[in-house]
């Protein structure tokens, strides 16, 4: 599409899947985990407090509260073995994965929803008489406006929107490889965009806070509502079911959320595989393990130190911020270097569904129109998201005053270094600077990975240049 040199150094935002898959997987390991106890009957007579504090003692990787000394470390180790032997399998080992996990998933989902949604509103727990499932289902979909105005919410929301479609890391590419000049691009796209929203939005939805505002109430629910819930929350709420149904519950819902994260993963290898194999000869196993072996020391850090804020950091540079980037990328290389038109010609080809042609005008101008002001309004956000008093106070020649969330202020670590300034307790303090440091560690990994990808993508690039003269 082009001859400068450069735009080929974006792509190694594609092969940084590298540091996605090893936090992604290290999600999944809780969910394979959590199987297990929910089987064994771990979380049968615990009170709610007691389920939060197995899981927080889950991540305490020094300690052993079940039985399985270095529990964490074990389910991740056990994980990563399984993620990488199916896709040592290649494209068919994901595609059988698929074929089970897929099924199964929605199945769990759908039983899970109509068992949540039928709480009523008549008060799942007598601790609770006037709890309702409705008020968590109308808590979920009542829209809060003041939010859009707010960059890191749209930042966030574009990030897990690339993530969850496998946009801006690379898998699109590596999987568009191998489609066919007519395969039904359109009706693709649109089915895969469907159904995965279909399973977060409309089934996810209708689980874990319907369920938790049905025994706990809409006021428990405001104030814990996050992503801990899954974990900390739920097998507390199934305990109210009965044994058998506490413990099939169980396995649904861990089962359905390690389905979902394995199909991703999964997905998330291939970019890795694709580029050692087209770029320096590798075959389907060599690739695999090496990945799982590159994803194991990347994700031990993660495993090891997730209380001291590796984990975050992975995620947010490279789940959230690195996505939108790509995304950026890849959308003006699509619709200004490749063109619009061949683009769209492309897009057509065997197509059965005709895509409305405003939607030509979208791609080429709103889209990286409205990714560029989301990364810049999350790089620039001002203190307390007041856009306008930033602005009166910049034509006023006082300055711009930054927000601790906005990635300039998140980069130079504003907000740690000012709770370590206002902290007095010597225990916060020793807290505070082992977070420091580990959160620049995990920038230091980060860096050396993108570096090391780089570097990867130049030797090919020689590679491909002395193939050519010769």
């Amino acid at each position: 599409m082009t001859k400068r040199a450069f735009w080929k150094y974006f792509g190694v935002f594609g092969i940084f899947t590298i540091i996605l898959w090893q936090h992604h997987c290290y999600i999944e390991s809780w969910t394979m985990s959590y199987v297990w106890h929910s089987i064994a009957g771990t979380f049968d007579g615990l009170s709610q407090l007691q389920v939060a504090e197995f899981f927080n003692n889950y991540l305490d990787i020094g300690s052993s509260h079940s039985g399985i000394p270095y529990e964490a470390v074990v389910f991740y180790v056990l994980c990563l073995l399984l993620n990488t032997w199916i896709l040592s399998r290649g494209l068919r080992g994901v595609e059988r994965a698929a074929k089970i996990g897929m099924p199964l998933l929605i199945l769990f989902g759908v039983f899970l929803a109509l068992r949540g949604v039928t709480l009523g509103t008549s008060g799942a727990s007598a601790e609770v008489p006037t709890a309702s499932a409705w008020d968590g289902l109308n808590f979920l979909w009542t829209p809060q406006f003041d939010s859009l105005s707010n960059p890191r919410v749209w930042l966030a929301a574009a990030g897990q929107i690339f993530f969850t479609l496998s946009v801006g890391m690379g898998t699109i590419h590596c999987y568009a490889a191998y489609v066919r000049s007519k395969d039904d691009i359109a009706l693709n796209a649109v089915s895969a965009g469907f159904m995965n929203e279909f399973v977060e939005v409309v089934l996810g939805s209708m689980i874990v806070i319907p369920i938790a505002a049905g025994y706990l109430g809409l006021d428990w629910v405001k104030e814990n509502a996050g992503f801990g819930m899954a974990f900390q929350t739920m097998p507390f709420l199934f305990e109210k079911w009965g044994p058998f149904l506490s413990m099939a519950a169980g396995v649904m819902w861990f089962g359905l959320l390690f389905f979902a994260g394995i199909t991703s993963s999964l997905a998330m290898g291939t970019p890795w595989m694709g580029f050692m194999r087209d770029e320096f000869g590798w075959g389907r196993n060599k690739g695999a393990w090496s990945f799982g072996a590159i994803v194991l020391a990347l994700g031990l850090p993660t495993v090891l130190f997730y209380q001291q804020g590796v984990f975050g950091e992975y995620d947010y540079w490279a789940g959230t911020v690195a996505l939108v980037v790509f995304a950026l990328a890849e959308t003006v290389l699509f619709a200004w270097v490749f063109g619009i038109n061949r683009g769209w010609k492309e897009l057509l080809s065997g197509s059965d569904l005709k895509v409305p042609t405003v939607y030509k005008f979208i791609i080429k101008y709103i889209t990286p129109a409205m990714l560029l002001v989301v990364f810049i309004g999350a790089l620039f956000t001002p203190i307390g998201n007041e856009w306008g008093v930033a602005l009166q106070g910049l034509f006023a020649g006082e300055g711009w005053t930054l927000d601790n969330g906005s990635i300039i202020k998140t980069i130079a670590n504003a907000g740690l270094h000012e709770q370590l300034a206002a902290a007095t307790d010597p225990e916060t303090v020793s807290a505070l600077k082992d977070r420091l440091f580990f959160t620049n560690m995990a920038r230091v990994i980060l860096t050396a990975t993108f570096a090391g990808l780089a570097l990867l993508v130049y030797l090919a690039a020689l590679r491909r240049i002395r193939s050519t003269k010769s």
